[in-house]
């Protein structure tokens, strides 16, 4: 086997050419964009690599054949908040070869070592949790932009490693011709009415202002959750820009108490239904099939990310906030599922909050820690 560390344009075409390999007879993955892949590796296009760094390697067998992947990176705003300093991994990728998984975790392992780090994190992404993040363990049927989709074998490669869980991630489906329970749909009307609430959904034309609050909820919101890194403006508007090119304004909703922002919801059409047949290719014919699939709809919505400030939670503020988005997306006849991904185990409220409201379940993800041993190497 040969491995090779991605630094020029072949290797970053074989890097991406990996996962086509893999799943070349796999119905339900749907191949990211080549250009949202290679968007975490440029640091003009990820703000993360102003505080952080990686790199990544692909793998061949004896015959030249591509077989597997790996990236390896530190984000040193989070690297030593844990008991040991910790990297990640992700972006793993690897026939059903034992010897070839193992050869991928070491050396992310050493090239972690080397640079000062005692444990390591995966699979996950180089960037926010919203997108490539945890190993499919539930649920292998085709997921929502940006949720990693893996063979069931993968779980085996992370667990003879020496990989422990640290949580879970799960993911629910709301059915849009499905009714809310009578007792969640009349406290979230009641809600909705109270003086001094009001619900606003984003406009783009006020795409700045929106993001402001985003930041000013969201840093509230997770504050007091282990480890958490207070996100930045520029995050959030490059991650806003980006949804500009998919987004229905109407998906993504606000909610003020007096004026104050006090909580969101932002959803998105499920971008998997637009690009499955583009085979991760964003050409000029890419293009046109693109922009016909976003003309035609697509009946799928995926809700990225939701959060309430501290002294406003348990007001039912979540539950209103459903309430304005199924009052939109009933009349369209358009949209039949909502996917709610993910939500930690550790996220008792979150969950508590699907179950009130009919959710059922869809998929379960791992994030996943590796602590080294000195002394101790994979090596089957």
């Amino acid at each position: 086997m040969t491995l090779t560390e991605v630094k020029d344009k072949a290797s970053k075409k074989y890097f991406l050419d990996v996962a086509r390999v893999i799943y070349q007879n796999e119905d339900n993955w749907v191949c990211p964009l080549d250009n949202d892949i290679e968007a975490v590796f440029d640091p003009q296009k990820n703000n993360f690599h102003q505080f952080g760094k990686c790199t990544r390697w692909i793998l061949k067998d004896d015959n030249g054949k591509l077989i597997g992947r790996i990236a390896a990176f530190i984000n040193e705003k989070k690297a030593f908040n844990y008991e040991q300093p910790t990297g990640g991994i992700g972006f793993f990728e690897c026939i059903e070869n034992e010897k070839a998984a193992f050869l991928l975790f070491n050396t992310a392992k050493n090239w972690l070592k080397e640079k000062g780090m005692q444990a390591m994190d995966g699979p996950i992404n180089f960037g926010e949790n919203d997108t490539f993040w945890g190993l499919l363990s539930e649920g292998f049927s085709q997921p929502s932009y940006g949720m990693n989709y893996h063979p069931p074998y993968y779980k085996k490669f992370f667990d003879d490693y020496g990989f422990k869980v640290m949580y879970e991630q799960i993911t629910n489906h709301l059915y849009a011709a499905v009714p809310f329970p009578d007792r969640f749909e009349k406290i979230a009307r009641w809600v909705a009415q109270k003086p001094g609430y009001e619900f606003k959904h984003l406009k783009a034309s006020e795409i700045e202002k929106f993001a402001a609050d985003f930041i000013e909820i969201y840093n509230d919101a997770w504050r007091d959750f282990e480890n958490f890194v207070p996100i930045n403006y520029n995050t959030v508007l490059e991650s806003f820009t980006k949804m500009k090119a998919i987004m229905d304004e109407k998906l993504i909703w606000f909610a003020y108490v007096n004026g104050e922002p006090a909580s969101f919801l932002v959803v998105l059409p499920d971008a998997n239904q637009m690009i499955k047949s583009l085979k991760g290719k964003l050409n000029l014919i890419g293009k046109l099939k693109f922009l016909y699939y976003r003309w035609k709809g697509v009946k799928r919505m995926r809700a990225i990310v939701m959060g309430t400030k501290q002294h406003l939670q348990n007001h039912g503020l979540e539950s209103a906030i459903f309430t304005k988005l199924k009052d939109y997306v009933l009349p369209r006849k358009q949209y039949e599922v909502m996917e709610l991904s993910w939500v930690g185990d550790f996220n008792d409220k979150m969950l508590a909050l699907h179950q009130s409201m009919g959710a059922t379940f869809a998929h379960r993800h791992l994030t996943m820690r590796y602590i080294f041993e000195e002394g101790v190497q994979n090596n089957k």
